[in-house]
């Protein structure tokens, strides 16, 4: 039997209904900082890491294909890095010892799934880049400025309204998707042993189940990530590890069977 330390008990809060759990991801993020603090050298590797990725989207924001790469490539590491996160809570969770490289094993011990599920976003996102791509050349004959315009140039100068609509709805649209398919997929792979398409069917059924608690955990989720790139990035270092900890505590609360 899993043995639980007193302080992982005390950040596990009590089911609740109705208003008070619609406001129940701010204590998740809460508890997330407990979790950082109680291992932050191994949580903020996992945030420098993903600033490193995130230098990428600022090296090339002169075009937005080149952009749209570096999405592609986060929805591809991004549920490995925040595995990594996640497995920290657990471990915290167990009273277990936890540093960077013991968060490392779920990458051994769920490779498979956690793989899937990053082929699997990455999938979606294409199709989802290709059809809104399609609807652009269709509707305005070009995807986008040329690559030489726009080096040296502001590339939302020389966007055409139609061309800014498309890839603004696009890059919401891949969001809202993204985050019903991952919401609680990863936590639910390391703890439960899911398979990525079982991960994915509980995070959908969760959003089913809880639409206003999801809607503001998105919310919350997309204004902690804007804060954190208002400085060049810098601040992913804190807010990633922090989400991804505080996916851990959605999960427990909401998605975890009881046992």
């Amino acid at each position: 039997m899993t043995v639980i330390s007193q302080q992982a008990q005390r950040d596990v809060q009590p089911r609740e209904t109705g208003a008070l759990l619609v406001l129940r991801p701010f204590t998740w993020v809460l508890a997330a900082a407990r979790d950082l603090l109680a291992h932050p050298l191994a949580s903020l590797a996992y945030g420098v890491l993903v600033v490193a990725l995130g230098i990428l989207v600022l090296a090339y924001q002169q075009h937005p294909l080149y952009v749209a790469a570096a999405v592609l490539g986060f929805l591809l590491v991004g549920p490995v890095f925040a595995a990594g996160c996640c497995e920290l809570s657990l471990r915290r969770e167990r009273g277990e010892e936890a540093d960077f490289g013991h968060s490392l094993e779920v990458l051994v011990r769920c490779r498979g799934p956690l793989l899937r599920l990053a082929s699997g976003l990455l999938l979606v996102a294409l199709l989802w880049f290709a059809v809104a791509l399609g609807v652009l050349y269709w509707a305005h004959g070009s995807v986008a400025p040329s690559i030489e315009s726009t080096v040296w140039g502001n590339v939302l100068a020389q966007l055409s309204p139609v061309q800014l609509l498309v890839y603004a709805g696009a890059a919401l649209g891949l969001a809202v998707v993204s985050f019903t398919l991952t919401v609680i997929s990863v936590p639910a792979i390391i703890d439960r042993g899911l398979s990525a398409t079982e991960a994915m069917g509980a995070s959908l059924a969760l959003c089913r189940r809880h639409p206003l608690v999801m809607l503001v955990w998105a919310v919350l989720v997309a204004a902690l990530v804007a804060l954190g790139t208002a400085f060049w990035l810098v601040g992913l270092a804190v807010i990633f590890p922090l989400l991804g900890h505080a996916t851990w505590r959605a999960y427990v609360e909401l998605g975890r069977e009881p046992r």
